[in-house]
């Protein structure tokens, strides 16, 4: 039974401590699309994406005005566009078919011009991943993955190069937006089916006709409970904080998720967990951190504040939803974190400390933006690096990098919007260039030998 404090806590939430439901995404199946006719495959895919999501965009806005909860954006996933794309041999169709459908439904982004080359590529697969500078340089709103590794496969290091070059290039095909293309793309290890979060959402090919999936985000509400509750507490009380919080906040979601579901007719996917942040004051994940004692966001004892975090919001969140998937932890994405650009700016947060707190959190090292100097392999081997972190953990890790084109360390990237600003961060002198040149494949780990 839901009390009048519950439901004055909550408007609280919403009206002074930034909650919002981040995202509500439409997974959409394509594989009735696939045709070997260029014209045939574009009109089958506009076609399905628009007949299906019709109505996605007029729903979230009515569940806005009726529950006065902020819908931040509406989104559609796909079915990797490898899968529906290889008969035809041209992937840059789908994704002008997938740009066109998604300004005629209204929603901001879809995800899923994706290829999973895990454990090898395809002729489709190599083709989506050249493709990739065209595609995101020529389209407003299509956003791109890869997924490179997995704890069962191994690393594909011949694809973690291919995606190298292609950040580097699409990075020179966008240098008038200071490389604004490279923020739609995400090369992942472990990547999730479900995931409603851009820009690496894709329906995945375990997922049915269609669902909805819905990402919440409450970064300031869980600081604003630590503030009230756990004032120099011990970790004890910090971490059921947290977990109280993360139940109330996922209740909102699940409410959103099930009303949008009944509306559209469509069953209803997953409710992610993780706490996504924004560039605005007080929706920061690095200052909940601080607020656990750290002076800065990036000195020692980070990692071990974050993975408290990430741990206490699964374990109040799964609590309070039917269906928990996606990502469900902590962002770290360093433009779209106040505190985390505030951080990286003191020089108080390195690439090598990102690097360490993805290892307890969810995805990786996001939105980080490097010197337009640097070379495909150092990019190729920071992604090896990431997905190595996955593979090893059995857990998602995802890039996403930005090397802008005549910026270096001292500089800093604006994007605006979500997207924020970034200062450029250092990396390593050194060469992998030898290191990525090898190829292959680096085997899966013992733990992979689960059955």
């Amino acid at each position: 039974m839901i009390n009048t404090s519950e439901i004055l806590q909550t408007v609280h939430m919403i009206t002074q401590e930034k909650l919002d439901i981040r995202t509500i995404t439409m997974g959409i199946s394509l594989y009735a699309c696939a045709h070997p006719d260029p014209k045939k495959l574009y009109d089958n895919i506009y076609d399905r994406i628009t007949r299906q999501a019709e109505h996605l965009v007029k729903t979230g806005e009515d569940l806005e005005r009726e529950f006065g909860i902020p819908i931040v954006n509406k989104r559609i996933s796909v079915t990797p566009a490898s899968l529906i794309t290889a008969a035809c041999g041209d992937p840059i169709v789908a994704a002008r078919a997938m740009d066109a459908a998604a300004k005629e439904t209204g929603v901001n982004y879809i995800g899923g011009y994706t290829a999973l080359v895990q454990k090898g590529m395809t002729a489709s697969d190599r083709a989506l991943i050249a493709s990739l500078p065209e595609a995101l340089s020529t389209t407003e709103r299509v956003c791109a993955s890869v997924n490179v590794a997995s704890t069962r496969a191994g690393i594909d290091m011949d694809a973690v190069r291919l995606c190298g070059q292609a950040v580097c290039d699409i990075a020179a095909a966008t240098r008038d937006t200071d490389a604004s293309g490279c923020m739609k793309l995400v090369v992942f290890a472990n990547a999730v089916e479900d995931n409603p979060f851009m820009a690496g959402a894709f329906h995945g090919p375990g997922e049915g006709d269609c669902c909805i999936n819905v990402g919440i985000s409450g970064p300031g509400v869980v600081k604003r409970a630590l503030e009230k509750e756990a004032k120099g507490q011990p970790f004890d009380v910090v971490a059921e904080t947290i977990k109280k919080t993360a139940f109330k906040i996922t209740r909102v979601g699940q409410l959103i998720a099930r009303e949008a579901s009944a509306r559209l007719g469509v069953p209803f996917g997953i409710v992610d967990l993780s706490l996504a942040p924004t560039p605005a004051m007080g929706d920061s994940v690095a200052h909940i951190l601080e607020e656990m004692g750290l002076e800065a966001c990036g000195c020692h004892g980070t990692t071990a504040a974050l993975a408290l975090l990430n741990d206490a919001v699964k374990k109040g969140g799964v609590m309070a939803s039917s269906h928990v998937g996606g990502l469900s932890g902590a962002f770290i994405p360093v433009s779209e974190d106040i505190g985390m650009i505030q951080a990286a700016a003191r020089g108080a947060l390195s690439l090598e400390k990102l690097e360490a707190m993805t290892c307890v959190c969810s995805v990786g090292l996001d939105m980080i933006a490097v010197p337009g100097s640097t070379p495909a392999s150092t990019i190729a081997a920071i992604i090896a690096d990431e997905a190595a972190i996955g593979m090893v953990n059995s857990k998602t890790t995802a890039v996403r990098i930005i090397p802008a084109p005549g910026k270096d360390v001292g500089d800093e990237v604006e994007f605006g919007g979500l997207f924020g600003r970034a200062p450029i961060m250092r990396v390593s002198p050194y060469s992998a260039e030898a290191f990525i040149a090898r190829g292959g494949r680096i085997p899966a780990p013992l733990q992979s030998l689960k059955n």
